[in-house]
């Protein structure tokens, strides 16, 4: 394995070229940070260019500044010199056992709707039981990107297939925007080989679209909100989303209720 690259990161890269592609990637110019980190834009240009090197506190303030995820804030504090000080813990580590019970807690909550939490991938971490009917079983294990998309999956049974699909694609590719990774690189080239070309007419109002999904219990109409632990000081919890389902009409809210009541 190439140790230089680890989570899509190259870790070799310079404090310099790490800061520089970060700014101009959140299209941002060197006066821009410069006023939000609280520095001039000389001292910017310094430490672009390798002729000044930041204390600690300094790199904090621009990954801050930068609002980068905290495995960003990690990388650039590591090819600043110093030590990451974000941990990463696993998710089924002893320690994080409150913090699943307050997951399994968001979920059951959301009930009698369908809600999941995933990773940065888009893998399925948890859910509660509606999900079922959307995915026809309890899927477990599985990417909920490539579950939705891949015509063995949701895809045949998703009545507003190509707009759904875009729907989702866009989200990964503003994301890979922000924060490029290469995993999630494959990833969105894989789900783009499972969608139509995208279709816009002259009325076209956007991709964010309800969820036309046939189930065994009728066809739903379901909006989704997406949610992130974004006070989280630990890379695993900072990475997780709520995405939860809500029903877009009072025909599907009802058929979720009833479902619910005769389980």
């Amino acid at each position: 394995m190439d140790r230089s690259r680890v989570h899509g990161y190259n870790w070799a890269v310079t404090f310099s070229e790490a800061l520089r592609e970060r700014r101009t990637r959140r299209q941002l110019s060197q006066l821009d940070l410069a006023l939000r980190a609280g520095t001039t834009q000389r001292h910017i240009s310094f430490m672009e260019t390798g002729r000044s090197v930041p204390g600690r506190g300094m790199v904090v303030r621009l990954a801050e500044s930068l609002e980068l995820p905290l495995r960003e804030r990690n990388h650039l504090l590591y090819a600043a010199g110093y030590a990451p000080v974000y941990p990463q813990t696993p998710l089924d580590d002893p320690a994080l056992a409150p913090v699943r019970g307050a997951l399994r807690h968001i979920l059951a909550g959301h009930l009698p709707y369908p809600a999941v939490i995933v990773d940065r991938y888009g893998d399925l971490v948890a859910a509660n039981s509606a999900l079922e009917l959307l995915t026809g079983a309890r899927p477990d294990n599985v990417n909920a990107y490539r579950l939705a998309l891949h015509p063995d999956g949701m895809a045949p049974r998703i009545l507003n297939f190509g707009e759904w699909a875009q729907h989702i694609l866009e989200r990964l590719r503003q994301e890979m925007a922000r924060n490029p990774d290469e995993r999630l690189a494959a990833l969105l080239a894989e789900l783009e080989s499972y969608a139509p070309p995208a279709a816009v007419s002259a009325d076209h109002l956007g991709f964010a679209v309800p969820l036309r999904l046939r189930t065994e219990a009728g066809t739903l109409r379901l909006i989704t909100t997406v949610t992130t632990f974004a006070t989280a000081l630990d890379v695993t919890l900072a990475e997780l989303k709520l995405e939860a389902f809500l029903p877009a009409d009072e025909e599907t809210a009802a058929t979720l209720r009833a479902r619910a009541s005769h389980q």
